[in-house]
């Protein structure tokens, strides 16, 4: 995001729709439109000499669907689909899209949705574009229809659950569930705090209370460190220890 307005790009194979949109993210002055793409081929092109950090992206197109594209771009570009066809909300709730707009959508909710990006934006990356995972302290997660916001450093651990995670903190009892993948997750979290050691756990390193053979004890649960993600665990332990 440069000088406080957020960069993005219109993609829609329908030449009216693809008008409109254009039409409304003009009138928008926190959105810097780049481009317009009648297609997703055509998109990806783009992208991959120009990456923006938000794209309004229709879902069903020829040769490349619009959940085809957002599965190839990075993922600090983030999406909001325009779609016709309300069967592909569920999809679009895979992918973490930030907003989904079924057509015909007027100004109105057209501007909710980017201001829920720009919300996004803000809070997330605050006013440094290239913000070093590091430094991030929460993230937002869709959980029953609301975008709830977890602090980083009250997470005990996440467990992987096919589509699903469910996310363990330290001031509940219960799971927060939400519909990601873990391996998604991990791209977003800071390295020097969370650790994958499983390929359905990644557990805060502040977190862990003991190590006993092959297992990490966590607020009285053990994880089993499994042999691909050991080399990694065990050389964070010889760094951590005292000789």
């Amino acid at each position: 995001m440069k000088s406080n307005k957020i960069s993005c790009i219109v993609v829609d194979d329908e030449p009216m729709a693809l008008q409109l949109i254009e039409s409304y993210v003009l009138k928008t002055p926190f959105l810097d439109l780049k481009t317009k793409c009648d297609s997703a081929i055509e998109a990806l092109a783009y992208l991959e000499k120009e990456p923006v950090d938000l794209i309004f992206l229709d879902i069903q197109m020829p040769d490349l669907t619009g959940i085809g594209l957002s599965k190839l771009i990075p993922k600090s570009t983030r999406v909001v689909f325009t779609t016709a066809f309300s069967e592909y909300a569920l999809e679009g709730f895979k992918v973490e899209a930030l907003d989904y707009l079924l057509k015909p959508f007027n100004y109105e909710e057209f501007l909710r949705a980017a201001t829920k990006a720009k919300e996004w934006f803000s809070l997330v990356k605050g006013s440094t574009p290239n913000m070093h995972f590091k430094d991030k302290k929460f993230l937002f997660v869709k959980s029953e229809y609301k975008q709830l916001k977890i602090k980083l450093d009250e997470v005990l651990y996440f467990e992987g659950l096919k589509d699903y995670i469910k996310i363990w903190l330290k001031s509940q009892p219960k799971a927060i569930l939400t519909l990601m993948s873990l391996k998604s997750l991990e791209e977003e979290l800071p390295k020097d705090k969370f650790m994958r050691i499983h390929r359905s756990f990644i557990v805060s390193l502040n977190a862990i209370d003991a190590v006993e053979r092959s297992q990490i004890i966590i607020n009285d649960r053990r994880i089993t460190v499994s042999e691909n993600y050991k080399p990694g665990f065990l050389d964070y332990i010889s760094r951590n220890s005292l000789e």
